[in-house]
């Protein structure tokens, strides 16, 4: 059953790769990885990139590595704004409490939200979608320049900005509101999500007890990012969590 409603959502949302994999005794995660690097379809002028779409596959690769994950993998023209949303829905209302959901983004942001294929998309709207979910620990990983600038976006209501700081979501977000999210043409990704799927893999489990946990993860990928960029791009992690927020269970 499991497989079929997870083969359903890539007809539906018309994604490109979709795993219904085994469910194991433990917390099942659940998977919206997003990479953008064609913006030709974008309102206005907007600079394509290079890695984004390398790096949403990556963070995808990875997680299917796992034993029990299902995951959706939206590239360039499939990541509109509408089917990002829509599968952010469909995936994370399969989970449980107990069970783990991540969205991943690589592209462009802009403070408060991300920019999609052919529009923007607010934060709030993502993580209202997430919020539809029963999951206790949702987080979003993001790989966009000045995407620090997204835990506060200046034209949302107090009430917006407290439901936000309020919500279950941890934002992980690769660079200050004043930094770019470097990336080097002899790199298969980004410096960000270089160091983040080398943390997931296992280098941030400092203890050896096959979890990550947000502080684990935050300590090896921050330290690694300030290193090979020589202190120019600063990773920011925000959201009401605990330091002890499993991230990843092996």
């Amino acid at each position: 059953m499991m497989f079929k409603q997870t083969l359903n959502l890539v007809r539906a949302v018309a994604v490109v790769l979709l795993f219904g994999l085994s469910v194991s005794a433990g917390a099942h995660t659940y998977l919206v990885s997003v990479g953008i690097n064609d913006y030709s379809a974008f309102p206005h002028k907007m600079t394509d990139l290079r890695l984004p779409v390398s790096d949403a596959r990556t963070i995808a690769s990875l997680y299917a590595g796992n034993t029990s994950v299902d995951y959706a993998l939206l590239l360039d023209e499939k990541a509109t704004s509408r089917r990002i949303v829509k599968a952010i829905k469909k995936v994370f209302s399969e989970a449980s409490a107990d069970d783990i959901v991540v969205f991943f983004f690589s592209g462009h942001g802009y403070p408060g939200g991300f920019c999609a294929y052919d529009g923007n998309i607010s934060y709030d709207e993502v993580r209202r979608a997430m919020a539809e979910s029963k999951c206790d620990n949702k987080m979003m990983f993001v790989d966009a320049c000045r995407s620090g600038g997204m835990r506060v976006d200046r034209s949302a209501s107090k009430r917006e900005l407290n439901a936000a700081k309020d919500a279950n979501v941890m934002l992980f977000l690769s660079s200050r509101n004043n930094e770019n999210s470097i990336e080097r043409a002899n790199m298969k990704n980004g410096f960000f999500t270089t160091c983040l799927q080398k943390g997931l893999k296992g280098n941030a489990d400092t203890d050896r007890d096959r979890v990550i946990t947000a502080k684990e993860l935050f300590d090896f990928v921050s330290g690694g990012v300030v290193k090979i960029s020589d202190g120019k791009q600063h990773p920011v992690m925000w959201g009401n969590f605990s330091d002890d927020m499993v991230v990843m269970k092996w």
